[in-house]
């Protein structure tokens, strides 16, 4: 992720690329002869020739190393999801943040994908049961955490920040294969009632075992229907606003046991295509990042949003061990 961020940030207008830190030397030096900047092996190396913020893209193991370090020097930090890989390491970046009174933004990109956009402009989608499936071959790339840090933490984010707070409930179950961390996992979460005491309930399931790239989201409500696919960046809307009175007959022909095999559903809904405008999430982000810094303002996804997406990602991680989730070794006999 860290070329990426590299690239962003060396074509935005306003914006210049001054370093880039690796342990790599091969790797960082490819990285700066495509990009410009210096090359830095220590972040101290990076503060000591000058940056006013920086991207913090390597392992999340050690996220909170680097983050104390240039949130102490008053360096303004992007830092990819998850925040941390634990609750402790989340707080203690997040109150260093606050401390040192700079911005921070956590990189939960998807909030900025043009899909997400369109579906968080749909008014009175009011969830009662969101349905999230997001899986992929194995990329080795983020092995250092469990696919519920790794992948799920996308969605978990996304569903705090459409129903504005956290689960009351989590039952999970999680299987790994290729190593100690789960690779596939699902849940079920539950949500505190509304003020109007309406409740949702999610199934999210993440998995990079599989053998092709999904990413879908579906979300019911007593007046619509939301389909989204973040892959074919698309979606369908259904609402049944369209024909009320016909509704109303529907179901009072429904409670006193009518046939109703003539009526033809599609007649009692609005069908559309939800609106996907255009964008690079990645470089969306970077420009509210930029804009925050600039405005004095919070970004879209501070540090306790990253928080909060830490600390229930670690509870469906302990609730799928209470469930007795099995370690599968492959090739072995089990």
């Amino acid at each position: 992720m860290g070329r990426h961020h590299a690239r962003i940030c060396a074509i935005t207008e306003g914006c210049e690329l001054v370093g880039v830190v690796d342990r790599d030397a091969t790797r960082r030096d490819a990285i700066r002869e495509q990009y410009g900047g210096e090359g830095f092996e220590r972040v101290e190396d990076l503060i000591r020739h000058g940056v006013d913020l920086a991207i913090i893209a390597t392992p999340t193991v050690h996220h909170r190393a680097a983050a104390e370090a240039l949130l102490a020097a008053r360096v303004h930090c992007l830092i990819e999801k998850p925040l941390a890989p634990d609750v402790p390491e989340a707080r203690a970046i997040a109150d260093a943040a606050a401390s040192a009174g700079v911005v921070l933004q956590v990189g939960h990109v998807v909030r900025y994908d043009p899909v997400m956009v369109a579906i968080r402009k749909v008014v009175n989608l009011r969830p009662r049961f969101v349905e999230i499936d997001r899986i992929s071959p194995m990329t080795f790339r983020s092995v250092d955490v469990g696919v519920v840090h790794d992948m799920m933490i996308h969605d978990i984010d996304l569903l705090l920040m459409l129903l504005g707070q956290e689960p009351e409930d989590v039952h999970a179950s999680a299987v790994s294969v290729l190593g100690e961390a789960e690779d596939v996992c699902n849940v079920r979460l539950v949500f505190p009632a509304d003020a109007d005491g309406v409740r949702c309930v999610a199934n999210l399931t993440a998995s990079r075992l599989a053998l092709k790239t999904e990413r879908k989201m579906r979300i019911i409500s007593e007046e619509a229907y939301l389909s989204a696919d973040f892959v074919e960046r698309k979606g369908t809307l259904i609402r049944k606003t369209a024909n009320a009175a016909k509704i109303a007959e529907v179901r009072r022909q429904l409670r006193e046991g009518e046939d109703l095999s003539s009526v033809n559903y599609l007649e009692l809904v609005a069908v559309e295509a939800l609106e996907v405008g255009a964008g690079e999430p990645l470089r969306l982000q970077f420009e509210d990042f930029i804009g925050a810094i600039r405005e004095s303002r919070r970004p879209f996804v501070d540090a306790e949003d990253g928080f909060a997406a830490v600390r229930t990602a670690e509870r469906i991680v302990q609730a799928a061990r209470s469930m007795g989730s099995r370690m599968v070794e492959l090739g072995s006999e089990s």
